[in-house]
């Protein structure tokens, strides 16, 4: 009889206002892989940077079961937070994960998590997987690093997931690696997962104003679509986009109008302005530098023009947003 193999080890980093989705996704697959195994093939560490309890960005509180500073080596340690979050020592953090890393643990990070692990500057090429909802605001901060589309990297010294539902997949790839694939399948059916994503996967991502993802849009209009989040902060012409993918004008506006009920112009608007907001919500940016950001070559026609698509103007919407953070200790500036 064959030894069963060392368990793997995971520490799970929580930040105030951290999305309490990517915990439970990460730990429950590997409780129930325990379960169906009869053996404990993963244990898990909940982390934090002091031994205070820790507020979700759901409200509900966590106390973890040790501080990032008193932390023995793992195979993982996975950052999972907001989009603003960050160290209160980041010396005294940094030294800590260094420590980690010597000892062959892998930092990297769930959803917003990739932020504070971004702002540690320990990643220079390393390619990052950023959630759809935070690209523009990661690519604002921190132009220099590798941002992917993709659900998951799994490349290099960081492991980096996108959301919630792309943790439990890897997790599932996890299980499959250490255990086999029945105890995998098993998982996945016990919580009825309808199926295991590859890292290279492009994350679904919402056709605005519309029932349907970008990966349902017709061939034309989804690679109009693509000309048009290549200029964001140039705008270009909706005819110069016909002509880019050999289409007429009015032929664009017709498929425009059929696959979301909008002109190509409103759907591009729209483009630049959940860009815009993306900003507001997730960064400090100041609000004239996001008007240039998305286009607007006066910060007065991009106020009005926000305020219409979003019935708020950008500042009270900032606050909006922090005002439900400020349980978790997870707000942006306000201005």
């Amino acid at each position: 009889m064959t030894d069963a193999p060392a368990p793997i080890s995971l520490a799970i980093l929580i930040f105030p206002g951290f999305p309490m989705a990517c915990l439970t996704s990460c730990i429950e697959p590997l409780r129930a892989a325990n379960e169906i195994s009869g053996q404990e093939a993963f244990r898990w560490t909940v982390v934090a940077e002091t031994e205070e309890p820790v507020a979700s960005s759901a409200g509900v509180t966590f106390a973890p079961d040790a501080k990032l500073s008193d932390l023995q080596p793992h195979d993982y340690l996975l950052f999972t937070a907001g989009p603003n979050a960050q160290f209160s020592h980041p010396s005294r953090a940094n030294a800590a994960l260094q420590r980690l890393m010597r000892n062959r643990t892998r930092l990297g990070a769930f959803s917003g998590g990739v932020f504070p692990l971004a702002r540690t500057k320990m990643i220079d090429t390393n390619p990052l997987s950023v959630h759809w909802c935070y690209e523009a605001a990661f690519e604002a901060e921190f132009p220099e690093l590798d941002a992917r589309s993709t659900v998951i990297c799994d490349e290099g010294d960081f492991l980096t997931i996108s959301g919630a539902s792309a943790v439990f997949d890897h997790m599932l790839t996890l299980i499959e690696t250490h255990l086999d694939g029945s105890v995998m399948a098993e998982v996945a059916c016990w919580f009825q997962h309808p199926y295991v994503r590859s890292a290279t996967s492009a994350q679904k991502t919402p056709a605005f104003s519309t029932a349907k993802s970008m990966d349902l849009m017709p061939k034309k209009v989804a690679q109009a679509i693509e000309h048009f989040a290549e200029h964001i902060e140039s705008p270009i012409q909706i005819s110069d986009v016909a002509d880019a993918i050999g289409v007429s004008p009015r032929s664009l506006e017709r498929s425009f109008k059929e696959a979301t009920g909008q002109s190509p112009l409103k759907y591009y608007r729209m483009m630049r302005m959940n860009q815009a907001r993306q900003l507001v919500l997730y960064s400090s940016t100041s609000v004239t530098e996001i008007a240039y950001m998305v286009g607007y070559g006066t910060p007065g026609a991009f106020l009005r023009i926000y305020r219409e698509t979003f019935g708020v103007t950008p500042i009270n919407d900032r606050r909006a947003k922090n005002s439900l953070r400020v349980k978790s200790g997870d707000a942006l500036p306000a201005g």
